[in-house]
């Protein structure tokens, strides 16, 4: 029972770092869009929808960079299996 309980909170850390992983991502990609000059590109960049698509930009962008840097821990533990 001991190792069970052990797994699942080695878990739940990871899961918890992947959020933080995440969501510090997402701020950051938000951050660096609000250098984009979207009065260029859309019809009225103080509306509503403009800020709805910068947070969906900033999201998606965010959530890609999360998931490369993950991955490329999990890639980096599993290195030591080459050697």
């Amino acid at each position: 029972m001991d190792y069970v309980e052990q797994m699942n909170s080695s878990l739940g850390m990871n899961g918890l770092l992947n959020i933080f992983i995440a969501l510090f991502c997402i701020g950051f990609s938000w951050w660096a869009l609000q250098e984009l000059q979207l009065e260029r590109i859309l019809k009225r960049p103080r509306g509503m929808q403009a800020k709805l698509l910068q947070i969906l930009l900033s999201i998606a962008l965010g959530y890609q960079v999360a998931k490369f840097i993950i991955d490329y821990f999990h890639w980096s533990t599993w290195l030591p299996g080459m050697f």
